[in-house]
């Protein structure tokens, strides 16, 4: 399984299973980036580095075929090409919603998409959703790891309208855009 590889990588987990369609799983949860330093003579490290926050990954098989989540800011894609470049490949689709990014854009990585949109608040899964047109009741009666295949079968019939430019290009417009909570006060 595709997902195996990752699970050292895997954070806060909500889930990793398979789906009811033969050969795919899928996880929820933060999926770290770059790990932390090693704090002791024991090897333990410390808290990771960088994470992308509030991820979904679908494999099927060794292919990797959805990866979604939440980036504090573009200048970390270069940390997720390097844990996920080798897998993402034709018919892969990456909804990468990036705090300091004014505007949504798409490209194109090994011959898969990778779509980049501003969230400064909210919740990755929930714009995931909304962003696919699914409602409550597209997912009644699933496993968690179904609801990730429903919204990768969504995806695979979405047209992206927006424009296209390369990281590199897009790493030129970032701002100082942060991450909108709310709590107790």
């Amino acid at each position: 399984m595709s997902l195996d590889r990752y699970q050292h990588l895997f954070f806060n987990a909500n889930f990793k299973e398979a789906a009811t369609k033969p050969g795919f799983d899928a996880y929820r949860g933060e999926f770290i980036l770059k790990e932390g330093e090693v704090a002791d003579a024991q090897g333990r490290r410390g808290p990771p580095a960088a994470v992308l926050k509030q991820a979904s990954l679908l494999s099927e098989g060794d292919a990797l075929k959805m990866i979604s989540g939440s980036l504090d800011e573009l200048q970390q894609f270069p940390l997720l090409l390097d844990v996920i470049g080798a897998d993402f490949k034709a018919g892969a689709i990456a909804v990468l919603f990036t705090i300091n990014i004014p505007k949504p854009f798409v490209t194109s990585l090994n011959g898969g998409l990778v779509v980049f949109i501003p969230l400064t608040e909210g919740m990755a899964w929930n714009e995931l959703i909304d962003l696919v047109g699914l409602e409550k009741g597209d997912f009644k009666g699933q496993s968690s790891a179904d609801k990730v295949v429903t919204v990768y079968n969504a995806l695979l019939s979405e047209k992206f309208k927006y424009p296209e430019l390369t990281v590199e290009e897009a790493m030129k417009t970032t701002n100082n855009a942060k991450r909108v909570t709310h709590g107790a006060v």
